[in-house]
Formats: C-alpha cells, structure tokens, sequence
C-alpha cells in the first residue's frame, strides 16, 4: 500500500506541492509564443496553420536557430519538475503523477494565455527524458513517433499524434507495472490522456 498524503514527512510533502504548482506555472509560459515574439516580432499562433504555440511553428516561421531554442525550452519544462523529483524525493510514490501531470496541464491550458495552449509533445519528451535514469519509457514513445513518421507514415501529424499517444499510454502502463514503478505509469497515461485530447480538438496542421 502507498502511505497517504498525511503520513508524508511534511518536508517531503511541501516539496510535492512546490514541484507540482511550480511545474504547472513553468508550464503555462509558452517559450515558443513568447521567444518569436520577442527576438523575430512573428506571432506562431497567427503566422501558421494550426495556430499552435509549438517548437514546429517556430522551425517552420523563424527558422532552426530559434526554433531549437524554443524546443529546448518546452523540454525543460517537463524535464526540471521530474527530475527534481526523482533527485530529491521518493519518485516512486504516487505525488509523482500529479508533478508528471502539472507542465503538461500548464502547457495545454496556460493561466497567461486564457488557459489555452499547445500539444505538450515537447514538454512530454521532457518528461521522459528525466525519467530515462530509471525507466526506458521515454524510447517506447520516441519508437512509436518514428515508426509513423518514416515506416508507416500517418498524415497529418495531428492524427500520427494521436495513434502514437494512443499506443504509448498502455504501453507504458504495462512497462511500469512490470518494472513495479505503477505511479510512473499511471503519470504517462494521465499526460498522454491531456496530448490526446489536445491533438483531438486542434485544427490539422498539413503535415
């Protein structure tokens, strides 16, 4: 059994809800909205096609420099939250979900931008970038983006988007409950739940 909220050391449970409201005010700033803004005077949610506040629009408007940048800082939004986790708590446990869930909220209904936003992919690969120490996860999402983006291709990226979050969130369930990390698994499938679901209302971007 997981010990409930109130048998948490209180330093411990402080610092849960710091990575969890932080992560989600992180998450609400939108790098690849703000950052074109202010160094190229392009706004990515009017100058492209689907209107998304996405390290894609920002390659596609203000080219590779700004756009890795930008890509940078979306990742680190679901990097530092988790990783700060798994250093300096028992990430184990099940406050887990809600810091994996935090950015990926806050990325998809920002409290700056009228609780709108984008499709989390970047900040989700952040995510299971920090997880990569514990949990080989994060490449079971990376093996599915690839392989329906160069075997078999699924156009446009908005429905490739979905079939991949659609696949990766019982695949990753059932790698953590093999791997004993089950709150690790329930967090993928909380944060592909939100992917979906944003992939599913947004207009098709064409590619």
């Amino acid at each position: 059994m997981w010990p409930t909220v109130f048998e948490f050391p209180r330093a411990e449970w402080i610092l849960w809800v710091l990575l969890t409201v932080g992560g989600y005010l992180l998450g609400s700033v939108h790098f690849c909205r703000w950052i074109p803004l202010l160094v190229k005077k392009v706004d990515v949610t009017k100058d492209s096609r689907d209107g998304n506040p996405g390290a894609a629009n920002v390659f596609m408007t203000c080219g590779w420099k700004t756009g890795l940048f930008c890509l940078f800082c979306d990742m680190a939004k679901g990097f530092l939250p988790v990783f700060a986790a798994t250093k300096w708590l028992p990430w184990h446990r099940w406050p887990i979900v809600m810091v994996m869930l935090a950015p990926v909220l806050g990325h998809a209904f920002s409290v700056f931008w009228h609780f709108r936003g984008g499709k989390c992919i970047a900040t989700i690969f952040g995510e299971m970038s920090a997880l990569l120490w514990h949990t080989p996860v994060g490449l079971i999402l990376a093996g599915l983006y690839i392989f329906f983006s160069v075997a078999v291709k699924i156009d446009p990226h908005r429905r490739r988007s979905i079939v991949t979050f659609a696949l990766f969130l019982p695949a990753a369930v059932i790698l953590e409950l093999c791997l004993h990390q089950t709150a690790v698994g329930i967090g993928c499938a909380c944060v592909s739940a939100v992917a979906i679901a944003k992939h599913a209302v947004m207009k098709d971007d064409g590619a």
